[in-house]
């Protein structure tokens, strides 16, 4: 059931602009659907769902990716953890560790077709996805590591990065 406020917005008359096609207003309100479920859940209500459902993939520890991440590179799989951090502009990408303080994978979101709240941080995280391993130069090592990034480089100053593309994340405080 969609809330009359929200479906004020899906008529063709969108609170009274005329012009305002009915696709506009459904985006409108998929849109404000959205914030209004996520605040409900921060408020304890539920999980906040973003991008596909979690299907059934096996699961993984974020510890076991970490110890040996070419065992799992390229593998769909669900984790399990804390947000730590998350993108404080739009929620585009989320540190996803096994319990907090501990080492986590960077999680960004399947062709940026979702985001997270950018209050996600210390919310418990469920998502499905692809675990990414690549080989980072200098260059980039030096460019994440100054804008906060936790690496850990090599001699030469590159650092393998272990990521991971969710398709699906849900969200629980």
């Amino acid at each position: 059931m969609i809330p009359s406020f929200i479906a004020l917005v899906m008529g063709t008359y969108t609170l009274g602009m005329p012009g305002l096609h009915a696709d506009a207003g459904a985006a409108a309100a998929a849109g404000l659907a959205r914030n209004v479920s996520a605040a409900a859940t921060i408020a304890g209500r539920g999980p906040i769902r973003r991008g596909a459902p979690i299907g059934s993939s096996p699961a993984a520890g974020l510890a076991d990716i970490l110890k040996n991440p070419n065992a799992f590179a390229g593998r769909t799989v669900i984790v399990e953890g804390v947000v730590q951090q998350c993108c404080q502009r739009k929620g585009c990408w989320m540190e996803l560790a096994a319990k907090r303080g501990a080492p986590g994978v960077r999680v960004t979101f399947k062709d940026y077709g979702f985001f997270v709240p950018t209050n996600s941080s210390g919310m418990k995280a469920r998502a499905e996805g692809t675990v990414v391993v690549k080989q980072l130069d200098k260059a980039m090592v030096d460019h994440m590591m100054s804008e906060g990034a936790h690496i850990a480089p090599a001699p030469d100053g590159t650092a393998t990065e272990v990521s991971f593309v969710a398709s699906g994340v849900e969200l629980r405080r």
